[in-house]
């Protein structure tokens, strides 16, 4: 694949780049850059945003070339309190996510997990944590808390101090040369960006990818902390579509979505329109009568946003067929929680875990 469209497909990913041109001095340099994302074992269950949206974002990037080191941030769970702040329920969390991974879709051949919980046995692993936090003010440190799911004010444990020193230094412990994960974690990506080459490292590429939010209203504040409150958040059960959402689970949270007429702005039907449907299908079909206007066959994500836009697709019929789609992308995981024995005791297993934020 020649740059040009490798830096397409990149873009597609990356709501913001930092830098572009940083980018496509990478890729002209280095044939299979390596790309950090991770994820902090937590809840009972894995939502759409992390399934879905995250294997499309993953496979758009090993398209382009890019090896993934995807890291199980169990230490960082713990330290964030998740499970109880139970470790070993937090590892066996994480070994249910890679499982499911495995029924999404998503470049497995091109994708390394590693377990945070190695790192820790490595005492040059603390040295960079080490590194990170001597050259951070504690302020500095308590305004990335955003980066745990938890606004400023929410950080209280000492360990949550701790966690974004080590996911700064997880960055070049991994080597990574891209940190690819989303918005909300923009922070501290920017923390090692400033303090690679002070340290001796390097200053890593960002590519932050959308947030996709939630079924509900969106906030009216506008303070620093609202991307915590706008995205879908396994806190928020009711406006939140899992993986192991039956049909009927999913055309009950839809049907009662935020979705008013019209309006195109973080509308969450618009949204998984956009970031979910039209990446993995042709075309949306609406099913109406011909007193609503007949079906109707809509080729692409600007169209649609048009015509919703002219109140030419009414809400009910936006909501019914991102309903459809939306099943038809979570059946075939939903399904596998059947049919694979292993993920089917994973899950048993992990509804019995007490959940805390």
């Amino acid at each position: 694949m020649d740059l040009e469209n490798k830096i397409s497909l990149i873009k597609q990913v990356g709501e913001e780049i930092l830098t572009e041109e940083e980018l496509k001095h990478l890729l002209q340099t280095k044939e299979h850059p390596i790309a950090y994302d991770g994820f902090e074992p937590s809840g009972q269950d894995i939502h759409i945003a992390q399934g879905i949206l995250r294997s499309i974002n993953i496979n758009k990037m090993t398209k382009a070339g890019v090896k993934f080191k995807m890291l199980v941030a169990d230490w960082h769970a713990w330290a964030n309190n998740k499970m109880g702040g139970d470790l070993d329920r937090i590892q066996t969390v994480g070994k249910y996510l890679i499982e499911v991974w495995h029924h999404c879709g998503m470049d497995l051949k091109n994708v390394e997990f590693i377990w945070a919980n190695d790192f820790v046995k490595d005492t040059g692993y603390w040295k960079k944590v080490m590194q990170v936090a001597r050259n951070s003010t504690v302020n500095r440190i308590i305004r990335t808390g955003q980066i745990m799911g938890r606004k400023e004010a929410e950080v209280q444990q000492a360990s949550q101090i701790l966690y974004p020193c080590m996911q700064c230094a997880d960055i070049f412990q991994l080597k990574a040369d891209i940190c690819q994960l989303g918005m909300d974690q923009r922070k501290v990506n920017v923390l090692a960006r400033e303090l690679g080459p002070k340290l001796g490292f390097w200053k890593p590429v960002v590519v932050s990818h959308h947030m996709l939010m939630g079924l509900g209203e969106p906030p009216t504040t506008k303070d620093i902390d609202r991307i915590i409150d706008l995205k879908m958040s396994k806190s928020k059960p009711d406006t939140t579509i899992f993986m192991n959402d039956s049909e009927e689970n999913i055309k009950r949270k839809i049907g009662k979505s935020y979705c008013p007429a019209k309006v195109t702005e973080e509308n969450p039907m618009l949204e998984y329109s956009k970031y979910l449907i039209f990446e993995k299908f042709n075309v949306m079909e609406f099913k109406r009568p011909e007193k609503f206007g007949g079906d109707l066959v809509v080729e692409n994500y600007k169209e649609l946003e048009r015509l919703y836009a002219e109140g030419k697709i009414h809400p009910i019929d936006l909501k019914n067929a991102v309903s459809y789609y939306i099943n038809e992308m979570v059946a075939p995981v939903r399904e596998a929680f059947h049919k694979d024995q292993k993920l089917k005791h994973l899950l048993e297993t992990i509804r019995k875990f007490e959940v805390t934020r």
